[in-house]
């Protein structure tokens, strides 16, 4: 039996992009809290705050991509 592919009408994939947005807002608000637990100690690693800078940046990277992908839907 072949099967019909579904089509999202945009209000759905606006909310499944939001779904996406808030997953990733998640991601944004834990870097921040291993970034004041890095520099929680009495000898920050830097290498270790590097990485996170690095993984916040990828973060916002992501937010920007679904907000603009969000914004082509509207």
């Amino acid at each position: 039996m072949p099967t019909t592919p579904t089509v999202l009408t945009d209000e759905e994939k606006i909310n499944i992009v939001n779904q996406h947005i808030r997953n990733v807002e998640f991601a944004s608000y834990n870097a921040d809290l291993d970034l004041i637990e890095a520099n929680a100690v009495s000898s920050p690693d830097a290498d270790v705050i590097a990485e996170i800078n690095t993984r916040k940046a990828a973060i916002d990277a992501k937010l920007a991509a679904l907000n603009a992908e969000k914004a082509s839907l509207q």
